[in-house]
């Protein structure tokens, strides 16, 4: 490529490690390492700020009491990737699909606004929309020329960004239910963030004057990690200035989101103060540091929170560990791309399709989602604290199940201890079974067995029910 992307070069823009002061860096983190809930007022608007001239009511996806809803009221979590359309506008048609297959219910597609890459015009912009509906997947359309405002040259302002989706919004008028605009990716690198907070709020009442119903989604500052918390501390203000109170808080969590405490302190803080926060992008590894992957999973899904992993595919420069399909092939998946489409808390156990598109379950670990599931629970040998069972999962439908994650609530303080034909994650009386690579595939009418042992206490009751990639399955 003539112009590498952000988040495949180095220095690598939007999650480089934050420089000096380094005194003032580490006090913040130590900081949010022990952060306790706070109290985020929302102050009144101060003289000068650009105020909205009304509100738009609702009419698809909406905030409410800090959580995302869809039009019926269904609370939606967001669990998917990212994909860099704009650099890899060829890839697109079969990544949205390989991407829903594997489970997601979300994709968020990077554009340009034309400022530093090429622009993504309203043609290009309305195709990728009807793609994302063709798929069943909610689509976040994020503007990618804001990265690193103010340290990196060529980045621009939310102002421009706002001005971008004000030129395409023929393509997103009518899509509330199905679009949210992130106005524009980690604004802000690590200088000049003050700044951050009523850029954000002008760029919001730009496009709430000129319109826009859609949920919006803004990014934190310092490369999007928020690691002087300008977005933590002023996210009050920022909702309010919204009339419709429909804007979401994304944080990006690389290197400074290295320990369960930092990404637990950082979301509960959101939490807490009834705000809505997604983990917009993550890795399991990164130059900067090495984020604490597990507990971003773990937690958002204990909160009932969305996240987004970067990324499909494409990554270079020096982090192609970022990948999650090897050169975009979604049947060569990395450790990454393993770990969070098949692992604990990952998109195939807890992704859940919006209910715009059916009731159907969200797709989830393979090609295809499943249609209809069988699943037969036998225990063939018990003694004194301990069993070894078996579960028969069938595939009664008709569309093959090419990869899956069996889940189930275990009675009787029952605890997995070992586990062949798939590998078990247990948390509590909650556990998940992804498949390994010789279960991974049920053909329409076959099956697949799964044989464990496991300790009791009290009794040994066999689980009420079960779900594969999240549908529930008949027993059988």
């Amino acid at each position: 490529m003539s112009v590498a992307p952000p988040h495949t070069t180095g220095p690598r823009p939007g999650h480089t490690t934050p420089p000096a002061p380094l005194l003032g860096l580490l006090l913040s983190l130590l900081a949010l390492a022990g952060l306790l809930a706070v109290s985020l007022p929302a102050p009144a608007a101060q003289a000068g700020e650009a105020t909205a001239t009304k509100a738009v009511a609702a009419t698809g996806l909406r905030v409410s009491n800090g959580r995302l809803l869809e039009a019926n009221g269904n609370e939606f979590v967001m669990r998917g990737v990212n994909h860099a359309h704009t650099w890899y506008t060829g890839r697109t048609t079969a990544a949205l699909s390989d991407i829903k297959a594997l489970g997601a219910n979300t994709v968020r597609v990077v554009l340009s606004t034309g400022d530093q890459w090429t622009r993504n015009d309203t043609a290009d912009v309305a195709n990728i929309v009807a793609q994302c509906k063709q798929n069943k997947l909610i689509c976040v359309l994020e503007a990618h020329d804001t990265t690193g405002y103010g340290e990196q040259s060529a980045a621009v302002t939310l102002s421009r960004a706002a001005d971008y989706w004000i030129s395409v919004q023929s393509a997103l008028t009518g899509q509330e239910s199905y679009v949210i605009v992130n106005i524009g990716n980690e604004p802000y690198g690590n200088t000049n963030y003050a700044g951050w907070t009523a850029d954000t709020k002008a760029a919001i009442v730009k496009l709430r004057n000129a319109g826009f119903g859609h949920t919006l989604m803004v990014d934190a500052p310092n490369w999007g990690q928020d690691w002087s918390f300008t977005m933590r501390d002023n996210a009050a203000s920022v909702f309010a200035a919204d009339p419709d109170r429909n804007t979401m808080f994304s944080i990006h969590m690389y290197g400074v989101f290295d320990t369960a405490a930092k990404v637990s302190a950082y979301l509960n803080t959101f939490v807490n103060a009834g705000l809505p926060i997604l983990v917009g992008e993550f890795g399991d590894m990164h130059s900067d540091g090495n984020p604490d992957e597990d507990a971003i999973m773990a937690t958002t899904q204990s909160l009932r929170l969305g996240y987004l992993g970067w990324s499909w595919s494409g990554n270079s420069g020096g982090v192609e560990y970022l990948d999650m399909a090897t050169g975009f092939n979604p049947n060569t998946l990395s450790s990454w791309g393993q770990r969070i489409f098949k692992g604990a808390n990952g998109i195939g156990s807890t992704s859940q399709q919006a209910t715009v598109y059916g009731t159907s379950g969200g797709g989830g670990g393979g090609g295809g989602t499943t249609s209809a599931c069988s699943v037969a629970y036998t225990v063939s040998g018990q003694w004194s604290g301990g069993f070894q069972g078996e579960i028969v999962i069938r595939n009664t439908g008709t569309a093959a199940v090419n990869g899956w994650t069996l889940a189930w609530t275990s009675p009787n303080g029952q605890q997995i201890t070992n586990m062949w034909g798939a590998t078990a994650t247990q948390s509590g009386s909650s556990v998940s079974a992804a498949s390994a690579s010789y279960t991974a595939a049920i053909a329409p009418g076959a099956s697949v067995s799964v044989g464990f042992t496991a300790s009791w206490t009290g009794g040994n009751s066999p689980p009420s029910s079960f779900a594969l990639n999240s549908t529930p399955c008949t027993a059988g």
